[in-house]
């Protein structure tokens, strides 16, 4: 009876839930109530309808009186009556905890608090793929699930990624319609709560994705739709202390709040986040809460500090300021509050918080003889004229956007992943976090509290697929009032304690209008006088509702124009270089201009990781799954998604020295760079660099041949000179020194002897020998065929069918694989951003013209030339010369063809492949990272030892990658390439192995958002990127070895139009000259070689 009883109160709240359209997220403020049935108002009613009984329901805000009238129905032709209730959720609300001992407030953590009881665990689970299903068979056997963790990563339905659509109507959306089928989850277990006579027992749901429904005993207790906010649940009526209770929880997929949760990751559902129960005093009331101001007096030395405790019932309260050594700093004596209490204190010789010192205090709030702590920052936050001053400093923002990710369990990370991320984070010099496009949970800001990042907080919305037009957004429909500021209150009160929460979002691509306009005026109110946080809103552009111009996607150029313009709000971009595959090219020349103006404050990354899931193929191998991978014809957006630094294993990609680079805090720049004079700046706000080193070491082609260190002392954002006493520099040579900034004692979350920074300065260029001569007695041969030329020591053949040099012989062993020779290349594996920009269809010439060779050759003298016309109409010359000891002399010339258009050259060079024994090498180049001729800044000129294997990046979409400029020799096989500067990869595979359009057995990445007729194949091709995986690529039996006079940048402004900076890229209508040589080892070592001039 019970369970048919359940079954019925669910038809008729989902009802309500499917039709009612605007949900808010089940909070229970003054702003709602007035909306809302009472039980009073409806008892009399009741009792006079119903013939089996009523049903009592706890509900959210009905806007539409006719649909609860249609509910009723449902539930009357059953014989019973609907009561409508007000729900009792609490969503503005700090997430405190209470200990029993002040000891154990300051010594535990929350989890180990008494008062804290986590329901994390194993759950029963019943998946169904529509509402209608559940209804029809509730009592199924149920499967297990583990909680938290989203269902679709566990088995059941089907995970959807789309960027900007709905996914569940992606074309034409009409709000707050849903679709008839909506796939329902039902989460159950057993649990027994504790609490004593004069306290309350609570439910806290932390985040669940979805429309939930909650039951204790078979009673509905409420209902939510914001899944990125703490919802907390007075479940004291539905339960007994020591005696056991069931808990269901009923999850659509999709709500009305999916229409303002249309953000850029997995659309995938369930429980999330931590789910668990805890207790207060019963006199603690539900409208609690408490706010702290901890702002700076105008000497920005003596703190404010502002506590406000609001209580609609009297409570006893008290409270103790404590600083970081345990002392007391200030003290609120116990008094009875009711309404809103504030107290005030100076704080003489404040220890102030930012990014760089995170000096904390401990305030230890004692309510109703229970305790709870909280860190508490001193920071003065305001903007004057175009700056945003931290402290009185216009801070770098240095930032990153994240998403909730692990690759393992979907949107829930844990503890160790927050630390995971934050460490690699300050590794790489990265200082601030956007939340995007949701608050995160508890414990992200605690550790931001303490280890030191600003937090651009972000409220729970993004209505990006109803696009931007004022009729359509939903950001300018007023019935959508209430739900934009139920999110950005439900923000705002959870996470307005904080000390890292420095900006405040309301949202993000939700277009604007009146709901942003009301809302930003009611944060404004909310901090004017306090802690004075910047409200931004990126869609807001150039309106006046946001604080700070904070767009998205800029140029350098752009910056440099931002930089020079006066504009009178300071500029933040809250997103730029965008990270998606090989990426972030040009990322120095956006930096250079937000350090040269003061109005240009940094910038937030898009974005942290790689939204890769983690499956394994039929034969084991792991690879990481994208939108399309999952049901049939399912939405997608492809691999959009894994825009990412790190890969989904919080693996760095190489782009991150880059990053580390430019965001670095410390600069050395020559003064005297010959009588080893430098200038180190600090970058530094608030730190001098008294507790860093200096570390510097001179390296003679590559050779270290003097090192040494340097005490620093600089003050914030000052100079100073340092001088090094610099060995005699052997004119032979090219001569670097190399500075690395490294931290003398550890600190936070960096160790001892961690490199923080690192420059390189040429201190002097090498006078080679002239190049070797050319070899004597040189038997030149032509035939039909082949042209040969034979000396003592080495023999080369050029076929004319293949097109290319195929043999080189060096004392009668082929150098390099007799089937594919040394042959000309123009192209490289597509990149995400290639596609994006259409390089793929645009410069495709540069493709035929790699493998289809239309060339003459013939001999001039004892030197094969070879004459290729290309598909683009380039010519491209090469000339094959045997030098002295058997050397292969390689010259080329590229002929540029003049055009009002002309196109981008992905690269210029040479491939010729070896066998997989060849698979190890050194090189005198930039590394370790890959590098590109517009992202090289964080790679240092070094020798280094690789492998093919390990050149490899793992981009989750195999593409370029490996890459390495500023190269004088690649020693491989047996042989080394020598050139005064060129450019090489060499991996395990082939170029064509990395190429997306090769991958024939793959299909492409299908928008399916439409017809399906609209899948047409040949429209598709060198557009649309192929469905491929990292376990597609196989290391192959050789080596290839790509030897290039250059690449073109690798771009990132963007990753859906735009280029790479055009002196960064090659052109179809410049001309190249590039000459290297082939030194077999046994011809001449490759130090030696380095002597000459090739």
């Amino acid at each position: 009876m019970k369970k048919r009883l359940l079954s019925l109160t669910l038809a008729g709240i989902l009802a309500i839930g499917a039709f009612t359209g605007c949900g808010s997220s089940g909070s229970d403020t003054k702003d709602t109530k007035e909306a809302k049935t009472t039980q009073e108002d409806s008892k009399e009613e009741d009792t006079k309808a119903g013939d089996k009984g009523t049903i009592t329901v706890a509900a959210s805000a009905t806007p539409h009186a006719e649909i609860l009238e249609q509910a009723k129905k449902i539930l009357a032709d059953e014989g019973w009556d609907l009561e409508i209730t007000e729900g009792n959720a609490v969503t503005r609300r700090h997430e405190t905890i209470f200990f029993n001992t002040v000891k154990d407030a300051l010594s535990k953590e929350i989890e180990a608090s008494p008062n804290y009881s986590s329901l994390n665990g194993v759950w029963d689970f019943r998946y169904y793929d529509s509402v209608q299903d559940m209804l029809a068979d509730p009592d199924k056997a149920p499967s297990s699930i583990k909680v938290p963790g989203n269902w679709e990563v566990q088995g059941f339905g089907t995970a959807i990624y789309v960027n900007h659509p709905y996914e569940f109507c992606p074309r034409n959306p009409q709000p707050p319609q849903l679709p008839d089928k909506i796939p329902t989850g039902v989460y159950s277990r057993k649990f027994t709560p504790e609490f004593g006579a004069g306290e309350k027992c609570y439910l806290n749901l932390c985040g669940v994705k979805g429309g939930v429904y909650l039951f204790i005993n078979d009673n509905y207790v409420g209902y939510s739709e914001d899944s990125k906010d703490l919802v907390r649940y007075d479940v004291t009526p539905y339960v007994e202390s020591g005696r056991e209770a069931d808990l269901r929880m009923v999850v659509t997929r999709w709500s009305t709040g999916s229409y303002l949760e249309c953000q850029d990751f997995w659309r995938i559902s369930g429980i999330e986040r931590d789910v668990y129960l805890s207790r207060e005093p019963a006199a603690v009331p539900e409208d609690f809460d408490w706010n702290v101001v901890s702002t700076l007096a105008d000497d920005l030395s003596t703190g404010d500090f502002r506590l406000s405790v609001n209580s609609s019932k009297p409570i006893n309260v008290s409270w103790t300021l404590l600083d970081a050594n345990g002392n007391e700093t200030a003290k609120g004596e116990s008094e009875t509050v009711k309404g809103v209490k504030q107290w005030q204190s100076a704080i003489k010789d404040v220890r102030r918080w930012s990014a760089e010192t995170p000096e904390l205090y401990t305030l230890l709030l004692c309510v109703e003889g229970k305790h709870a702590k909280a860190n508490v920052g001193f920071r003065r936050l305001e903007i004057v004229g175009d700056r945003f001053l931290v402290n009185g400093m216009p801070v770098k923002f240095k930032g990153v956007n994240i998403h909730e990710h692990n690759q393992f369990t979907g949107h829930y990370i844990t503890e160790e992943d927050i630390l995971a991320d934050l460490r690699l984070m300050k590794k790489h010099n990265i200082n601030a976090i956007r939340t995007s496009h949701y608050p995160l949970p508890r414990l992200f800001y605690e550790l931001c509290d303490e280890y030191g990042f600003y937090v651009y907080d972000e409220a729970n919305i993004e209505s990006h697929g109803m696009g931007y037009n004022l009729e359509k957004t939903l950001g300018n429909n007023p019935d959508w009032l209430p739900q934009h500021r139920d999110r950005i209150l439900n923000m705002y009160y959870r996470t307005r304690n904080y000390p890292c929460v420095t900006i405040l979002s309301l949202g993000n691509e939700a277009g604007n209008g009146c709901n942003f306009y009301d809302t930003y005026r009611e944060l404004k109110a909310l901090e004017s006088g306090g802690q004075n946080r910047p409200v931004c809103y990126e869609r807001a552009v150039l309106e006046w509702n946001t604080d700070m111009f904070v767009p998205q996607y800029p140029d350098a150029e752009w910056f440099h124009k931002m930089g020079k313009s006066g504009y009178p709000k300071p500029v933040v971009p809250s997103e730029y270089s965008h990270a998606m595959g090989n990426s972030n090219g040009s990322i120095d020349r956006q930096w250079k201009y937000i350090y040269e103006y003061p109005n240009l404050q940094g910038g937030f990354i898009w974005d942290w990781i790689d939204q890769g899931l983690y499956e394994t193929d039929s034969d084991g191998r792991m690879y990481w799954t994208y939108g399309g991978d999952y049901g049939e014809h399912s939405p997608s957006d492809g691999n959009f998604h894994c825009n990412g630094v790190i890969a989904p294993d919080r693996t760095p990609h190489p782009a991150m020295a880059e990053i580390k680079h430019v965001y670095q805090d410390v600069k050395v720049l020559p003064e005297d760079a010959s009588q080893g004079i430098f200038k180190v700046q600090n970058r530094f706000y608030f730190k001098s660099l008294k507790e860093y080193a200096l570390r510097w070491a001179v390296t003679a082609d590559g050779t270290r041949i003097a090192s040494g260190n340097v005490a620093l002392s600089a003050a914030p954002q000052s100079e100073e000179e340092v001088r090094v006493r610099l060995p005699k520099l052997p004119s032979d040579k090219k001569c670097l020194i190399t500075f690395e900034t490294i931290t003398s004692k550890a600190a936070g979350l960096l160790p001892e002897g961690r490199v923080i920074a690192c420059d390189q300065i040429k201190l002097s260029d090498a006078r080679r020998l002239a190049t070797p001569r050319r070899a004597r007695g040189v038997k030149a041969t032509e035939t039909e065929t082949a042209i040969a030329l034979e000396c003592r020591d080495a023999s080369l053949v050029f076929d004319k069918a293949l097109g290319c040099l195929k043999e080189y012989s060096f004392k009668g062993k082929n150098m390099f694989n007799e089937d594919f020779g040394l042959r000309p290349l123009f192209w490289r594996a597509p990149t995400d951003n290639d596609y994006g920009n259409g390089m793929p269809s645009r410069c495709q010439a540069f493709k035929v013209s790699s493998r289809e060779f239309d060339v003459k050759a013939g001999l001039e003298g004892d030197t094969v030339v070879a004459e290729y016309s290309l598909a683009s109409g380039n010519i491209f010359t090469v000339r094959y010369t045997l030098l002295e000891g058997g050397i292969l002399s390689v010259e080329s010339d590229f002929k540029g063809v003049k055009s009002s258009k002309p196109v981008d050259v992905p690269r210029i060079g040479f491939r010729m492949r070896l066998p997989a024994s060849a698979d190890s090498f050194t090189y005198l180049g930039r590394g370790p990272e890959e590098n590109y001729a517009d992202r090289f800044g964080g790679t240092l000129i070094g020798e280094y030892s690789s492998s093919a294997s390990k050149e490899y990046v793992r981009y989750v979409r195999p593409q370029e990658c490996g890459h390495h400029i500023d190269c004088e020799y690649l020693s491989i096989g047996g042989l080394a390439i020598r050139s005064d500067r060129f450019e090489f990869n060499a991996l395990r595979c082939a170029v064509e192995d990395l190429d997306s359009e090769e991958a024939v057995l793959r299909d492409y990445q299908w928008e399916n958002k439409g017809p399906l007729t609209e899948n047409d194949p040949a429209k598709a091709k060198n557009r649309l990127r192929r469905q491929t995986h990292i376990n597609d690529y196989v290391e192959r039996d050789f080596v290839e070895v790509c030897v290039d006079y250059a690449q073109s940048g690798v771009g990132g402004y963007d990753s859906w139009g735009s280029r790479p900076d055009g002196d960064r890229c090659l052109w179809s209508d410049r001309d190249y000259s590039f000459r290297f040589a082939i030194v077999p080892a046994r011809a001449m070592g490759v130090r030696k070689s380095l002597g000459f001039d090739f």
